[in-house]
């Protein structure tokens, strides 16, 4: 695991992923979400993945980073990018259940809190197995411990 005082602004992380149906139906029965698109499909059809669903999915990629975890983390929020408006995702393809997605964590920021905090920005990018992007989400605000637990 990195300390906040070895991240550097550019470093990057790597992971893949999937999310099978069930773990789409449990997320959705999670958070009550109720989209008609997302539940119509043919018998035998891979479901659309929702958005939310995507970005939960990347988040716990993030955090079971060799790099990453055992550091007391938590997700404090996000800024959004300036050359987009202050918008913070952008979903460009559909992703289906099942289909891999290439994770790249990019470190875009990092701040002094306090003595005991440090905050870090990360940006995700989620690309299917052919390099098409799917998902872009910029400056999700981390808080990180700069001394882990030993």
């Amino acid at each position: 695991m990195k300390k906040f005082s070895e991240l550097r602004v550019g470093d990057q992380f790597f992971s893949t992923c999937s999310i099978s149906d069930k773990e789409l139906d449990e997320y959705l029965n999670f958070s009550r979400v109720k989209n008609a698109f997302l539940e119509n499909r043919g018998k035998d059809k891979q479901k659309i993945v929702s958005g939310r669903a995507i970005l939960s999915r990347m988040e716990g990629e993030f955090t079971r980073l060799s790099q990453i975890y055992g550091n007391h983390i938590i997700l404090i929020g996000t800024d959004g990018d300036a050359a987009w408006k202050n918008r913070n995702t952008r979903f460009l393809r559909p992703l289906h259940t099942d289909e891999v997605l290439k994770l790249r964590f990019t470190v875009s920021g990092k701040e002094e809190i306090d003595e005991e905090y440090g905050k870090i920005a990360i940006d995700y990018e989620g690309t299917n197995q052919e390099g098409e992007s799917i998902v872009i989400s910029k400056k999700n605000l981390y808080r990180i411990k700069k001394e882990p637990p030993r």
